[in-house]
């Protein structure tokens, strides 16, 4: 039970983000007792995945601000001792602002909406009644055991099942529907009301007139039925080729428990208009956008980037320039410096130096054709996926797990200053070496002198892509530009149903920038560049030409990378702060933060090694074998179940084309 968990660990990390997870696994793959908790109901933190309706539930809880201790907790106070002294976490998750939702998907006169698969859902803890009441089919129960893979359902369950299940599947579900009673976002006056239809002037939605072409009706009763079928990220990243992530992920063989999506198309926006951009060779001489003079002077310089290190006279004297005005130099048209810039290197014209663009875009060029035609790779059901595989590796080893489990102080020793222990909501006490903890849990007086950056996040849903072709099944990404000087670039990521995140006939659409405003002032100018609400349809081709805008939402998200330790007041020495989600279009920050700390921690340990031949597994009661060195024979037996007892499968055979 959680209210009576050992009392002594090696390690014990709070949050469940994406580096605290690689670090779990990685501490328990070397042999730690590993205890790793999160307050909140489901695993990833600011890294998760939600179904629609689970999204919905998401959002309720960061507009109520709801205190995550607001329910009664055991007095922590009498467990500190005269030689000791607490340092409190925060008891509200701040890391999400101004979150606003819009729906404009025309409403159907149904009185009920039911989600197809919903579940009903237990009360979390840390939530309030009314936020049960309203959202009871957000989420998988606890004990369901489906393998469709949602945010609310445990890795640990699944290693219960089956430690060597390799592929994600949907699995049909034939338990009774709950009721879907939650319409848009009743808190944020831009949504829909759910009894009687009546939008807020700003979202006013129309029928859909009947002489309009011949699309696909999509309601938002529809999304709600469908809602399952959703698997929306609160970050959007995509997976380099040959990125530090997918290297961790094929040496540590968690890449079993995962399958990925090529990204089939780079897209560039110029001029008004969104255009395919050639990657590989016989992209770019295939290409209808270039002329053939272009086609040699691209493929000259990229060949030149590839090995640019090795001719420094070609860009010594630019290094202190932007690569913008590099790009200028090399006889480069002002199409092809638009391509390299914004969808290549993926840099702004203002902020990007010679060197940082050289770098990117020979990065760039290294991760085509591992895996498909572009550098990039996407995890079915959602980036969500990625730390919920860690904490699957995690409990293989023996680490435990506890969702909606609140740590409400650090013990210090004062004599010291190292940390000796944890109190957590039930006034267990629970002692441990070292303590890893997610950046968005530490309080408001240890964060006191610490500057945060924000990301602007949108996530939309439309219904068709922003550049159709002959297959309706493209995963792309596009840099728009920014409108002025400045200003930051917007990365687009759309995606299709086949990556496992929407519905048929739909996509997602991920909008990422550095803050300077609000999300919805930072965006809104691209989305209606790109998209046309869906209630604002009118009859004119340039209008039509643009995919429908059929429910969106806008969030701030707190960006804590680059923050250095001493950054924190009063921060104990085995401590250990590890960031949110960056801005990024990689993993690689997380990743590299994982591993260093990891080696500070345990420098004589390797980090994440690859997993134990089959052949040198030892059984209990089996005497006559070696035993490997730092291995628990237990643990080692857990691993190969039924299922894996079998050659460990190339990580490679789970990439989809």
């Amino acid at each position: 039970m959680a209210d009576n968990l050992p009392t002594e660990f090696d390690v014990i990390i709070i949050g469940t983000g994406l580096p605290e997870s690689i670090l779990a696994a990685a501490c328990s793959r070397s042999g730690q007792r590993v205890l790793h908790v999160d307050s909140r109901s489901y695993y990833g933190g600011n890294w998760a995945s939600f179904s629609f309706s689970g999204l919905l539930s998401w959002l309720k809880e960061y507009q109520q601000n709801n205190d995550i201790g607001e329910e009664s907790t055991v007095a922590w106070q009498d467990l500190i001792h005269e030689t000791e002294e607490a340092i409190t976490l925060r008891k509200k998750d701040e890391t999400i602002q101004h979150t606003e939702a819009f729906c404009y998907a025309s409403q159907d006169v149904e009185d009920d909406i039911e989600e197809i698969g919903a579940l009903q859902k237990n009360p979390s803890s840390g939530v309030s009644s009314t936020f049960t009441e309203v959202l009871d089919s957000a989420c998988l129960p606890e004990e369901s055991q489906s393998s469709y893979f949602n945010s609310d359902e445990m890795p640990a369950k699944h290693t219960q099942k089956s430690a060597g299940e390799i592929s994600l599947e949907i699995a049909d579900v034939d338990e009774s529907v709950e009721k879907e009673k939650y319409c848009g976002d009743k808190t944020c006056i831009h949504t829909v009301s759910d009894k009687d239809g009546v939008k807020d002037e700003s979202t006013s939605t129309v029928e859909d007139d009947a002489n309009q072409p011949n699309r696909n009706r999509i309601t938002y009763s529809k999304i709600v039925k469908e809602g399952r079928r959703f698997n929306i990220d609160l970050v959007s990243k995509l997976l380099y080729s040959q990125g530090s992530l997918i290297d961790l992920l094929i040496k540590s063989d968690v890449s079993r428990y995962v399958e990925f999506k090529n990204v089939t198309r780079i897209l560039a926006f110029r001029e008004g208009k969104v255009e395919q951009v050639p990657c590989s060779r016989a992209d770019v001489f295939n290409s209808k956008e270039l002329t053939m003079v272009e086609k040699r002077i691209l493929m000259k310089f990229l060949t030149f980037c590839l090995e640019y290190e090795q001719h420094p006279d070609e860009y010594q004297a630019f290094r202190q320039c932007s690569f913008s005005e590099y790009l200028k130099t090399k006889k480069l048209t002002p199409n092809l410096q638009h391509f390299v810039l914004h969808s290549i290197a993926m840099t702004s014209e203002s902020s990007c130096t010679t060197i940082d663009g050289l770098n990117a875009t020979k990065n760039f060029l290294q991760c085509l054709g591992r895996f498909g035609n572009t550098p990039f790779l996407f995890p079915l059901y959602g980036q969500g996926e990625i730390p919920q595989c860690f904490c699957r590796m995690c409990a293989v080893f023996g680490g435990i797990y506890c969702l909606r489990h609140k740590v409400q102080c650090f013990v210090v020793d004062k004599e010291s200053g190292r940390c000796k222990a944890i109190i957590d909501h039930f006034g267990q006490r629970i002692n441990a070496k070292y303590f890893i903890v997610e950046d968005g849990y530490l309080s408001e007086e240890t964060c006191l002198n610490v500057q945060y950056k924000q990301i602007s996040r949108a996530v939309l849903i439309t219904d068709k892509s922003i550049l159709k072709t002959d297959s309706d099944q493209q995963t792309s990404i596009l840099i728009v530009p920014p409108a002025e000087p400045g200003a930051c670039a917007v990365r687009v990521t759309e995606l299709c149903s086949s990556t496992m995140t929407c519905m048929k006939d739909t996509y997602l659409v991920h909008l990422t920038c550095s803050s300077s405003k609000t999300a919805r002032e930072d965006l809104e100018s691209v989305v209606e560049k790109l998209f046309t609400p869906y209630a604002d349809i009118e009859i004119n081709k340039e209008e039509l030409t643009k995919p429908r805008l059929l429910w969106a939402l806008y969030f701030n998200m707190r960006d804590s990378s680059g923050i250095s330790r001493s950054s924190y007041n009063g921060l104990p020495s085995n401590v250990y702060v590890c960031s949110g989600p960056d801005c990024g279009l990689g993993n690689e920050h997380a990743v590299k933060q994982a591993e260093t700390l990891f080696q500070e921690i345990f420098p004589s340990e390797e980090f994440c090694p690859p997993p134990p031949n089959p052949e040198d597994i030892i059984f209990d009661g089996d005497d006559k074998q070696p035993e490997v060195p730092g291995t628990n024979n237990t643990v080692i037996a857990k691993l190969q179940s039924s299922e894996e007892s079998k050659n460990l499968e190339s990580p490679e055979k789970h990439l989809q084309n």
